[in-house]
């Protein structure tokens, strides 16, 4: 089925949330060349939604019971290549970008979109072409422009955001008070920060570290 050949895009929903599902249902199957099959509350369901429908496109939450919407886009894409995705979510930290697209989404979408430009996103899609929002392409720019941080600072980000002092940070990673300084420095430059708040903070909105 395909928008070029006027048959109708079948759509796959997932999404745990019942009343937002049921918006989207609305606004795509309002749409005269695009249709709902099939619609899921949980991970594990929208995979096996997908291979009995095997939709055109599935539109998929990250935050996802059962299995995690970036599992569902690995497991439908590991037996169906072929698969359109569009990731549609309210994360938007740069861990979960870079899983979602390397997983093999299509587009990633955040919530905040209107009913038209989904509808065009998932026509887009159909025609095999690729969709980000505008806040995401923003943090793609800045995550390839950005310096990169080695393996031993985000260590010591990571042990930073547990709120371990210099002297622990120093002894777990076995290295000298002034060596764990000078990591910290980097750190702050390369996150354009002044504090060790500052830091974790930063950290969290790019997602190279999570709050648990």
């Amino acid at each position: 089925m395909n928008v070029e050949n006027g048959r109708s895009i079948a759509v796959l929903v997932a999404d745990s949330h019942p009343i937002l599902r049921r918006g989207l249902v609305e606004i795509i199957n309002h749409e005269t060349d695009m249709r709902v099959v099939a619609e899921a509350s949980d991970g594990i369901e929208a995979v096996t939604r997908y291979k009995e429908c095997r939709p055109d496109v599935v539109l998929v939450d990250l935050a996802m019971p059962e299995l995690e919407g970036v599992e569902v886009i690995r497991t439908i894409k590991s037996s169906h290549s072929e698969a359109r995705i569009i990731i549609l979510t309210t994360y938007d930290t740069d861990e979960d970008i870079e899983l979602g697209l390397k997983a093999g989404a299509q587009a990633y979408l955040l919530k905040d979109i209107t009913g038209e430009n989904l509808v065009a996103c998932i026509r887009d899609v159909m025609r095999g072409r690729k969709r980000v929002a505008p806040a995401i392409a923003e943090k793609l720019v800045d995550r390839v422009s950005r310096i990169q941080i080695t393996a031993r600072e985000f260590r010591v980000l990571h042990l930073l955001a547990a709120g371990k002092a210099n002297k622990e940070i120093a002894v777990t990673l076995g290295i000298s008070d002034a060596t764990v300084k000078a990591h910290i420095t980097n750190l702050f430059d390369k996150l354009n920060v002044s504090s060790r708040t500052e830091a974790i903070v930063a950290a969290i909105k790019r997602g190279l570290v999570r709050v648990t």
